[in-house]
């Protein structure tokens, strides 16, 4: 019985925690990369939207936004180029 409870702990239980050290690690890396992308695109469009001395004011009031949305855009597909498809190892 002894050699059963060893056997489980070291083919089951070892494998286990390292796939929940795996994911947290993910998962914190995952937060605080969205933190920092909404941070850089809240500055990118405050930037836009008062240093460029009135060239979109009014009717164009909008433009700030879209260059916003197309920076957002284009860190998704780099970061969606980067998955792998590694598994746990």
């Amino acid at each position: 019985m002894d050699l059963i409870k060893a056997y489980v702990r070291q083919e089951l239980l070892g494998p286990l925690r390292g796939a929940g050290r795996w994911v947290s690690m993910g998962l914190a890396g995952s937060v605080a990369l969205v933190v920092g992308v909404i941070l850089l695109l809240l500055s990118l469009l405050r930037a836009l939207q008062t240093e460029t001395r009135g060239a979109f004011d009014g009717n164009w009031s909008w433009i700030p936004y879209l260059i916003a949305i197309g920076a957002l855009a284009a860190v998704i597909a780099l970061l969606l180029r980067q998955v792998g498809k590694r598994g746990l190892q």
